[in-house]
C-alpha cells in the first residue's frame, strides 16, 4: 500500500513552487520598499501564547490548534502572536521605537480541507509595531494592495473599525441583548458565541444567521470620539493614496486581539474562500503578553489563495522555471567537455542543463523544450572535431555557428557573451 500525504497537508510540486517563489520574491521586494525587515520564527510555541493572544473563546483556540497537551506546546496557527513574543523577548523596541517586521512560512489549523484552505497553509505576514497614527494603517493597507496589484490580481478592499476597550464593552452588551431576542433562530455556534464572543455572530456565513443580524446594532454608531476620529483619518489617508475601499460594518475578524481598524482583501473567484488577505490593529496585545504598552497593526495573506487566484485571474504570463542554455552532447567525445563547460557556465551565473544519456538530437531538443531552455548548444563528435558547435535560439529557431576553440574557460566566456543570465 502506498503511503500518501496526510489529509490537509499538500505537496507543493515544482510547477507550483516556481509560482510561489515568484510571489515570495515580489512580496519581499515590496515589503522592503516600505522599510520592512524579515524575521524567522519557530513553528512551535507555548500554547499559552495563543490562548492569551488569540482568545480562549475563539474557534482557533477551541477547535483548530494542533497542541501537544502533555507538553503545553502548539504548532503556530498564525504568525502575529509569535512575532509579538519575539519582539518582547528580544527587546526589539529598545533598538528603535517603531519596528516593521515580516515573515513568510507555514501555519497549522485543524480545519476541514477545501480549495484554498488546508491544515498546513502558508502566509505572508507583515506587522508595524509602535506606531499609533492612522496614516500608518493606510500605508500598511496600501502595501498589501501594491503587492496584489503587481501580481496582476483584482481584489476589493473592505474596512471596518472594531473600536477600543472604551467603546466596545457597552456595544457588546447591547449586541448580546439583541441576539438573545433572536436566540432560537441562531445556529448552534452562534448560540454559544452569543455570550462568549458575540461579535463573531455578526460574521457568521450561514444565511439564517445573516438574515437575523441584518438589523443588528452597528459598532460604527457606537465608536468613542477617539476611535471615530481614527477611523475617519484612515479613510482620508486611503483616499489620498488612491486606494478604493468599501466600509463593511459586519466585518469583525476571528481573533480577539483586534481593535480599531480591520480590513480584508476579497475576491469572488475562489468560492467560499473569499479573503485573500486580512488584518487589523491590535493596540493592547503587546502589553497583554507582558511587553510594553505599544500599538501595532498587521496583516496576513494566504500563499495558497494568491497562487490559485493567479491561475484564474492574472493576464500576465505565469512565472515558470527556465534554463538559459541546454547542452546537447551527441557523442562519446563530447560528454566530458560539455559537462565541464556546463559547470563553468553555472559558476558564471547561467542556468545550464545537460543530458548525459547520449540520446539522439531529436530527443535532446525535446528535453531542451521541457526545461524551457532559451538556447541549445549542439555538439556532436563531428562538431567537436571541427571545433565548431551550433547555437540554436529555441524561441526563433535561428542557428549560428559557435567556436569551440581554446580553453573551456574561453568557451564559457564566449557563450556568456551570447547568452545572458535570466533574472527572476
Amino acid at each position: 500500500m502506498k503511503i500518501q500525504a496526510i489529509n490537509g497537508f499538500k505537496d507543493i510540486l515544482p510547477d507550483t513552487a516556481v509560482r510561489w517563489r515568484h510571489i515570495e520574491q515580489r512580496a519581499r521586494d515590496i515589503f522592503e520598499r516600505f522599510g520592512m525587515r524579515e524575521i524567522r520564527l519557530p513553528i512551535m510555541e507555548k500554547t499559552e501564547l495563543f490562548v492569551r493572544s488569540i482568545g480562549e473563546a475563539t474557534d482557533v483556540v477551541e477547535k483548530e490548534m494542533y497542541t501537544f497537551v502533555d507538553k503545553g506546546q502548539t504548532m503556530r496557527p498564525e504568525a502575529t502572536a509569535s512575532i509579538m513574543r519575539a519582539f518582547i523577548e528580544h527587546g526589539l523596541h529598545v533598538q528603535q521605537p517603531v519596528q516593521r517586521l515580516y515573515t513568510i512560512g507555514p501555519m497549522f489549523r485543524h480545519e476541514r480541507p477545501q480549495k484554498g484552505r488546508l491544515r498546513q497553509f502558508h502566509q505572508l505576514d507583515a506587522e508595524i509595531i509602535g506606531a499609533v497614527e492612522a496614516r500608518v494603517d493606510a500605508e500598511l493597507i496600501a502595501m498589501g494592495q501594491m503587492l496584489l496589484d503587481e501580481l496582476g490580481l483584482a481584489v476589493s478592499l473592505e474596512i471596518n473599525s472594531l473600536g477600543c476597550p472604551v467603546c466596545r464593552p457597552p456595544f457588546k452588551a447591547g449586541l448580546v441583548a439583541f441576539l438573545e431576542q433572536r436566540h432560537e433562530g441562531l445556529c448552534e455556534d452562534c448560540k454559544r458565541r452569543t455570550h462568549t464572543n458575540p461579535l463573531r455572530v455578526l460574521d457568521c456565513k450561514k444565511p439564517t444567521c445573516r438574515a437575523l443580524v441584518e438589523n443588528a446594532p452597528s459598532l460604527l454608531d457606537a465608536l468613542c470620539p477617539d476611535c471615530n476620529r481614527h477611523f475617519r483619518e484612515v479613510q482620508e489617508a486611503l483616499q489620498s493614496l488612491d486606494i478604493a475601499f468599501k466600509i463593511n460594518p459586519f466585518m469583525v475578524r476571528g481573533l480577539d486581539y483586534y481593535t480599531r481598524t480591520t480590513f480584508e482583501f476579497l475576491t469572488s473567484d475562489l468560492g467560499a474562500q473569499a479573503a485573500v488577505g486580512a488584518g487589523g490593529r491590535y493596540d493592547g496585545l503587546i502589553e497583554q503578553l507582558g511587553g510594553p504598552a505599544l500599538s501595532g497593526i498587521g496583516f496576513a495573506m494566504g500563499l495558497e489563495r494568491i497562487a490559485l487566484l493567479m491561475e484564474q485571474q492574472s493576464d500576465k504570463p505565469q512565472p515558470g522555471d527556465s534554463m538559459d542554455i541546454f547542452l546537447a552532447a551527441l557523442g562519446d567525445k563530447t560528454l566530458a567537455p560539455c559537462g565541464q563547460l556546463a559547470h563553468l557556465l553555472r559558476k558564471q551565473g547561467l542556468r545550464a542543463a545537460i543530458d548525459y544519456s547520449g540520446r539522439g538530437l531529436k530527443a535532446q531538443l525535446k528535453q531542451a523544450g521541457r526545461v524551457n531552455a532559451r538556447f541549445t548548444l549542439i555538439v556532436g563528435d563531428d562538431e567537436w572535431d571541427r571545433q565548431q558547435g551550433i547555437l540554436r535560439n529555441m524561441a526563433t529557431q535561428e542557428q549560428q555557428p559557435f567556436d569551440l576553440g581554446g580553453t573551456p574557460e574561453q568557451q564559457s566566456l564566449r557563450l556568456l557573451g551570447l547568452v545572458q543570465p535570466t533574472t527572476n
